[in-house]
């Protein structure tokens, strides 16, 4: 009930009768005010008045269950939220939840995290305030080893979502992050479950830095924010929203063909080694070349010196330009 009110605030430009909530949700006047009464303590400032109901008048950066489910717009990204106050990890919340049986586009997010995970066993800060810690449960019909393309279909969500909010386009850099000015905003984190070469599940994490106003020194040359980008704060329930809305299209599209045919033209747009010299850190060893796209298996297009293309799986890879490599 709380996010269908927060909805009808949202969307309603003038007063909203305390009459029409009852009518809509079923439940009584008094219910109603009880609602009103939590968001105006969690940070939602509402106007009540006498024969005219109540108005949105603005909020803060509100982030909870209810603010996010009043933000999902449709689509099979957010056909259920779970939030945390705080919790270890939200790809290890979902992974149990996967375990459950929690459906498709479940959605699991948290105002911090205390071991929140990175690439290759590394730790990513989630301090509160300041970001969308957010992992999603998908169940596609794939073979396991297409479920790699999930995590390009992500990044191209997220930034498509990003756009739509605040009219800035970050660019991929593949496979997995997010960059603005050379720096970055975003990383994701795709872990999966197969039992007899079916997928069970693939749980897919997003770390995004929104209001961080700084970061230590050691790393001020490789990580932004938007709020450093743009001088702005962004309220992280509609961002999570629009991302949602995005990544669900384009999900619904990769579903579609399985692989990233459809989508290889929008990726390209947006691929920030595109064209450039990348360094690719290999396990045979390392190697420069200029980056000539993806393929529509996801799989980056690297073009050696001696004009041989060679098709990059998975991997470190290197844009000069980016994270201070020069």
């Amino acid at each position: 009930m709380k996010a269908e009110i927060i909805k009808l605030l949202k969307e309603r430009q003038g007063y909203v009768s305390g009459q029409e909530l009852c009518c809509r949700l079923g439940v009584s006047r008094t219910a109603v005010w009880k609602v009103i009464k939590q968001l105006e303590a969690e940070g939602y400032i509402i106007e009540a008045v006498r024969n005219k109901g109540y108005r949105l008048v603005d909020m803060r950066d509100v982030l909870s269950g209810a603010e996010i489910e009043s933000c999902i717009n449709g689509g099979p990204i957010g056909a259920r939220v779970v939030y945390y106050e705080e919790t270890d990890s939200t790809n290890t919340r979902a992974k149990a939840l996967a375990e459950e049986g929690a459906p498709e586009g479940t959605i699991v997010a948290a105002e911090t995290q205390n071991a929140g995970k990175g690439r290759r066993g590394r730790g990513w800060s989630s301090p509160p305030g300041s970001g969308i810690w957010m992992s999603v449960i998908l169940r596609p019909d794939l073979e396991p080893s297409r479920a790699s393309m999930v995590t390009l279909v992500a990044a191209l969500g997220v930034s498509e979502g990003i756009c739509r909010v605040t009219g800035i386009m970050p660019q991929i850099k593949w496979p997995n992050d997010l960059v603005l000015s050379g720096k970055k905003i975003c990383g994701i984190l795709t872990e999966m479950t197969t039992e007899l070469d079916v997928i069970q599940y693939v749980v897919v994490g997003m770390g995004i830095n929104v209001n961080t106003h700084g970061f230590p020194q050691e790393l001020t040359d490789k990580a932004s924010s938007l709020y450093l980008e743009t001088g702005k704060t962004w309220k992280r329930g509609p961002l999570m929203g629009a991302m949602a809305q995005a990544f669900g299209m384009y999900y619904e599209q990769f579903l579609a063909a399985k692989d990233l045919s459809l989508l290889k033209e929008e990726y390209e747009k947006r691929l920030a080694n595109l064209d450039r010299q990348v360094t690719v850190l290999a396990r045979e060893g390392a190697y420069n070349g200029i980056c000539r796209g993806i393929d529509s298996q996801g799989e980056l297009l690297v073009e050696k010196e001696d004009g041989h293309i060679s098709r990059v799986l998975s991997g470190e890879v290197s844009v000069r330009g980016i994270y201070g490599y020069v």
